[in-house]
């Protein structure tokens, strides 16, 4: 029976600056170019901390709808190839991601982030080590740590989004819908 374990989702004001530092695509090719396996394992082609997931070059710190886009569509290519391990959904009653973790993962986290625009922000640390707070204030957050940001629809019921790590290798979240008086969902 596989183990899992519940991830504390928190509601954050999206004050953290942490992410806001873009990663431009010249500075991941390095960094991909130099860092080895951990960070292949990481940011390499088909994580959904990569930001060449979506086929093009998106920095993983810039929210992107997810949920507008269908997954076997934008990640046609990679599945042919086996190379990814992300999946997401809707069903009539919530929204889910499936995400394989890397290999090593030190910490995961979720954040729904900011007070008008819904944001889920999925990050964690890569390295074997807490990183000082000073690291992230130098800009190069993507030493340190990654992360996914992801606006959520409209009709979410974000403050019960459940997130949980399975066999520390999968990443599952839901995000409920909305319910109207009457039970019905919107």
């Amino acid at each position: 029976m596989p183990s899992r374990r519940a991830i504390e989702v928190r509601a954050g004001d999206g004050s953290s600056q942490k992410w806001r530092v873009s990663l431009p695509e010249d500075a991941f090719d390095s960094f991909v170019a130099h860092g080895g396996d951990a960070v292949r394992r990481v940011f390499g082609e088909g994580s959904l901390f990569s930001p060449l997931l979506f086929g093009k070059f998106f920095d993983p710190g810039d929210a992107f709808p997810l949920w507008e886009f269908e997954a076997d569509a934008l990640l046609a290519g990679l599945r042919s190839e086996s190379k990814t391990g992300v999946d997401w959904f809707e069903t009539d009653s919530e929204y889910a991601l499936k995400a394989e973790l890397p290999v090593g993962v030190r910490k995961c986290d979720a954040e729904v982030c900011g007070q008008s625009t819904k944001v889920i922000e999925i990050s964690g640390l890569w390295r074997g080590k807490e990183s000082d707070a000073r690291d992230w204030k130098l800009g190069r957050w993507w030493e340190h740590g990654f992360v996914r940001r992801l606006e959520l629809p409209a009709d979410t019921n974000w403050k019960k989004t459940e997130a949980h790590i399975v066999d520390d290798t999968l990443l599952e979240i839901k995000i409920p819908k909305h319910s109207t008086a009457d039970g019905n969902l919107r």
